[in-house]
């Protein structure tokens, strides 16, 4: 399992790229959907989930290969697929859990938006998320912990 974690990191860390630190909008349109996406787990919606996870792999379609390699683009829209096809929350919240460790790699290629994008990071559930804002709303969690977690870094 650690393995496969770190074989899905090390893809998507070795992202080539020309734009690379510069604003792509077709990256920042997939952003926006990992946030609604975030968004529906953060008030327990599966239904949400599913909707904004098949948004995000209709995002992940439209980038080109110049701008992200093919198989980088698999890889989220195989994470986003496992939350679209799944109604439980439990199972959701896991998959996105590899999701999010994925568009976090993209932060260190693709300047993701024109505010700052935080990173979050829960201790209960050991895994980290993006935030369009600093106040913490917990995905992995929902309203049973809402609040659980803490701002690990700020990017500008």
């Amino acid at each position: 399992m650690k393995k496969l974690i770190f074989t899905t990191l090390f893809s998507v860390f070795s992202i080539v790229s020309i734009s690379a630190q510069k604003s792509d909008a077709s990256v920042s349109k997939l952003y926006q959907n990992y946030l609604t996406l975030k968004n529906a787990l953060v008030t327990d919606n599966s239904d949400e989930a599913s909707k904004a996870a098949n948004a995000f792999i209709k995002s992940a379609s439209m980038i080109d290969y110049k701008v992200l390699s093919e198989g980088n683009l698999d890889i989220l829209r195989k994470d986003a697929s496992k939350i679209a096809d799944s109604r439980s929350i439990e199972a959701q919240r896991e998959s996105f859990n590899s999701l999010s460790k994925n568009v976090i790699a993209l932060t260190q290629k693709f300047k993701l938006a024109d505010q700052s994008v935080f990173i979050q990071y829960c201790p209960m559930a050991k895994a980290s998320w993006l935030s369009a804002e600093k106040n913490i709303k917990n995905p992995y969690y929902g309203s049973s912990m809402l609040t659980c977690g803490s701002v690990k870094s700020e990017l500008k």
